[in-house]
């Protein structure tokens, strides 16, 4: 059986994404309009097929391999390699690795006292702030979050942690204003040299903490340089898994957080049931402890909610490496294989009315009765996000603290729009008012 979709254009299909406002929009609009399965032209691909169903979705979920073309912009970032497309006998050994220090509880309690200092930190200087002045969301928790992933994969103790931040948010500013065409500051040039004086310093970072390592004059060491330097990683290797744990993981929980602090802001009765569980949990406290977060089960729900609605990746992508039987269709080797996960996140045949927030979803007895890739912000397979477990620990106690100490409300008038910026980003941010609890 063919598979349906949209008639081949001469543009390759890059006229058609724009004209949807981006590929995360296309996605929405494709399965509108044809169904769970979807063939679609993507520039760079020859064929590429789109999955909305999450049962089906389980037959993809062995595969290991991501197409080349579609992350080949952030080559030059790396140097011995694109660890987003590292070969599948590489990627099995580091992966690992990866996920022994940042999905591990050990870790996540060694690190997590420096993480509420810098979540307090923040609600300190919020607290500051003039009652009806609002913040940039997005900007702000995004900051906020490249400093938490800087302390956790570099050390406490590291060298000048506000010259790390500064410098990748360089970089990434130069490598998404190229992949967006998105104007910077500066000629070409100027740009490109400012973002190549900030790749050395991002790896000359890196190396002052390997030698510090080595020499064993660490206070505070990094759990993921350690591991890869015990795993005898080379140097390059290691600069740039420190890279691309930065790059994976700084913006999806700041924008998590503040997608999830949007609906709160139109939800009050939602936040209010939020507020009365955290002064329960937490009573005198306003910072969580490691073990308090399992005590709050629907922050946790509001979270996954917000995840649904707005996942921080709003897409994935595989490539087959043989024939691939999907359903009554039959996918050829080599061909893209589309995760749509917004798309999958709205599936009305799985989530009833998929438009309205509902954290009442993810009661324990819900997630039961669903597929289990109904709900994927982190991806799925050999290649899922290795951050996921650290990135849910991250943003339940930026929200533990920021709920405790404050209401939010939104600016009257905004108009909050998704686009798509290797995340799902808010066009013009999100901009709320924070009103303090008396909470300190």
């Amino acid at each position: 059986m063919s598979i349906p979709g949209p008639e081949p254009r001469p543009d390759g299909g890059a006229g058609a994404i724009a004209a949807a406002g981006g590929l995360h929009t296309y996605q929405l609009w494709l399965h509108r309009s044809y169904g769970p399965v979807v063939r679609f032209q993507l520039p760079g691909a020859d064929t590429a097929v789109s999955i909305a169903d999450p049962v089906l979705l389980e037959a993809t979920a062995h595969l290991d391999k991501r197409p080349g073309q579609l992350f080949a912009f952030l080559d030059p970032l790396f140097e011995s390699g694109n660890p987003q497309v590292m070969p599948a006998d590489e990627h099995g050994p580091w992966r690992r690795l990866l996920l022994w220090v940042l999905a591990g509880r050990p870790s996540h309690e060694r690190q997590f006292a420096q993480l509420a200092a810098l979540a307090n930190e923040l609600a300190d200087r919020w607290a500051e702030l003039p009652a009806a002045e609002p913040i940039a969301l997005q900007h702000e928790l995004t900051a906020l979050s490249l400093r938490m992933i800087c302390e956790y994969a570099l050390g406490g103790d590291t060298v000048a942690p506000d010259g790390v931040v500064a410098a990748f948010e360089q970089v990434l500013a130069d490598y998404l204003g190229r992949l967006y065409q998105v104007s910077t500051p500066g000629s070409p040039q100027d740009q490109a040299e400012r973002t190549e004086r900030a790749l050395a310093y991002l790896r000359a970072t890196v190396d002052q903490v390997i030698a510090a390592h080595r020499s064993g004059s660490r206070a505070e060491r990094s759990d993921l340089v350690g591991a890869l330097l015990e795993a005898g990683e080379h140097p390059a290797r290691i600069r740039d898994t420190v890279l691309a744990v930065l790059l994976a993981a700084h913006h999806t929980t700041g924008v998590a957080v503040s997608w999830t602090l949007h609906l709160l802001g139109g939800h009050p009765e939602v936040a209010d049931r939020v507020a009365a569980e955290l002064d329960r949990v937490l009573g005198d406290r306003a910072v969580p402890d490691y073990a308090d977060l399992r005590r709050l089960p629907y922050l946790e729900m509001v979270l996954k909610e917000s995840m649904r609605l707005y996942p921080p990746g709003p897409y994935g992508a595989r490539e087959t490496t043989e024939p691939l039987a999907l359903g009554p269709y039959r996918i050829p080797a080599g061909a893209v294989v589309f995760y749509p996960i917004w798309a999958v996140h709205l599936n009305p045949d799985v989530w009833p009315e998929p438009e309205l927030f509902r954290p009442e979803r993810f009661t324990p007895e819900r997630v039961a009765r669903r597929p289990r890739l109904a709900w994927l912000p982190f991806g799925l397979g050999p290649r899922a996000c290795e951050g996921a477990a650290l990135a849910m620990v991250e943003a339940q106690l930026l929200l533990a603290v920021l709920l405790r100490r404050f209401r939010f409300r939104p600016v009257p008038g905004q108009l909050v729009t998704p686009i798509e910026r290797f995340v799902l980003w808010a066009a013009e941010d999100i901009h709320l008012t924070a009103s303090p609890r008396g909470i300190r």
